[in-house]
């Protein structure tokens, strides 16, 4: 009997980017961040590059499709273009820039937020084999995408055509995606992140929960009893996760927010240095230039002159 396979072959990865850039442009009505009517499934569409901006990342999954982005996480820098995907499995703060798109050929992408929840009953159920994750890997990685992932991302958008059938086809699908990224290459740090009981999993749960208390001062000993874990192990595992001391990370996410913050309402430096919990200005302000190249006020004005030249 003759192997349809080899009258139809399956689709290259190229191919399937097409079509998916083809879908997303397609069900993304404007510029910026498109929700859709799949849970979790945002749609996102840019036509200009754009200055850097401060982004916290949560768990998710993008899978670029058109156009180029940099993303800087402490002092790390990930490029993506369209045969990438972005995978977070950590919240994290990053400056995100995106490089190349323009109104012919904008930045496509799809956007995913990770159901880590899902993974460990995906994970359980013990038909899955993982190697000890690399003591070095990251919570937040780039790489190319294959067609397996692809060929799913694309089912799901095409139940934007389909809206009746999202109730009962989109949450498999969705597990047929994180099952693919459960097989990839960096699937078993994914597992180990989601996995109770590992010191990963230990570590990111240390990790949410400093990035809703970031204001607060931070008591690493209190931080390591809510991880279950010594310090200097909490204190490794944190360091490899986000590449990021705990401290560092504190800071970093106060620096993002408060630049939020400023760029979002007219508040003033000192007011809004004070909200994300530092109690100098003068430190404030010198950490802030350090990151961001700036001193507050000008870093603000010249990000607003940039987003409406981009406009």
């Amino acid at each position: 009997m003759t192997d349809l396979k080899e009258i139809h072959p399956i689709s290259s990865a190229q191919a399937l980017r097409q079509q998916l850039a083809r879908q997303i442009q397609r069900h993304a009505a404007g510029d910026g961040r498109n929700p859709t009517a799949i849970p979790g499934l945002t749609l996102n569409r840019i036509s200009e590059p754009t200055p850097c901006v401060s982004v916290t990342y949560e768990p998710r999954l993008v899978v670029f499709v058109q156009g180029e982005k940099r993303i800087q996480i402490h002092q790390a820098m990930l490029c993506c273009d369209s045969s990438t995907y972005l995978l977070a499995a950590v919240d994290i703060p990053v400056l995100s820039q995106i490089t190349q798109a323009s109104p012919d050929r904008p930045m496509l992408a799809m956007v995913l937020q990770l159901d880590l929840a899902e993974i460990r009953r995906i994970v359980v159920r013990g038909e899955l084999r993982f190697p000890a994750p690399s003591p070095a890997a990251s919570a937040i990685v780039a790489d190319v995408t294959s067609a397996s992932l692809l060929e799913p991302c694309l089912r799901l958008l095409g139940l934007l055509d389909h809206p009746e059938d999202i109730p009962f086809l989109g949450q498999s699908i969705q597990r047929e995606i994180l099952y693919r990224l459960l097989r990839g290459d960096h699937g078993a740090q994914l597992h180990a992140i989601a996995t109770v009981g590992e010191q990963s999993h230990r570590t990111a749960r240390a990790i949410a929960w400093l990035r809703v208390h970031y204001t607060q001062p931070l008591r690493m000993e209190e931080l390591a009893q809510r991880a279950e874990m010594g310090i200097s192990t909490l204190h490794h595992h944190f360091r490899t996760l986000t590449g990021m001391s705990p401290l560092q990370y504190q800071k970093r996410l106060r620096l993002h927010m408060a630049r939020e913050r400023l760029l979002q309402t007219d508040q003033d430096v000192a007011t809004t240095a004070y909200a994300v919990g530092y109690e100098s200005l003068s430190q404030f302000t010198r950490e802030y230039k350090r990151l961001f190249g700036r001193p507050p006020r000008q870093d603000i004005e010249t990000l607003r002159e940039q987003l409406v030249a981009a406009d």
